[in-house]
């Protein structure tokens, strides 16, 4: 799967699933800061994760990543 097939199932589930403005989403986007994912939907995120990329993604996976991009990046060596 590509980076770009990634980043469009990722922004579909975070505009659909978490309401999050589809203009704020974006690479350089911080999850937290600019996209206002927090710690209640950090566990929605990790289970969008499973049922979408077929992988079970832990909570504190999360801690490191900062940006759309990162997040996107920790999906593609999951699945690639």
């Amino acid at each position: 799967m590509s980076i770009d097939q990634i980043r469009e199932k990722v922004s579909a589930f975070l505009v659909e699933e978490l309401e999050i403005d589809e203009t704020k989403i974006e690479g350089s986007a911080r999850l937290k800061e600019d996209l206002g994912i927090d710690s209640l939907e950090v566990v929605d995120v990790v289970v969008l994760v499973d049922d979408a990329f077929g992988f079970k993604m832990k909570p504190e996976d999360f801690k490191d990543l900062k940006t759309l991009d990162q997040f996107c990046q920790f999906i593609a060596a999951r699945v690639n």
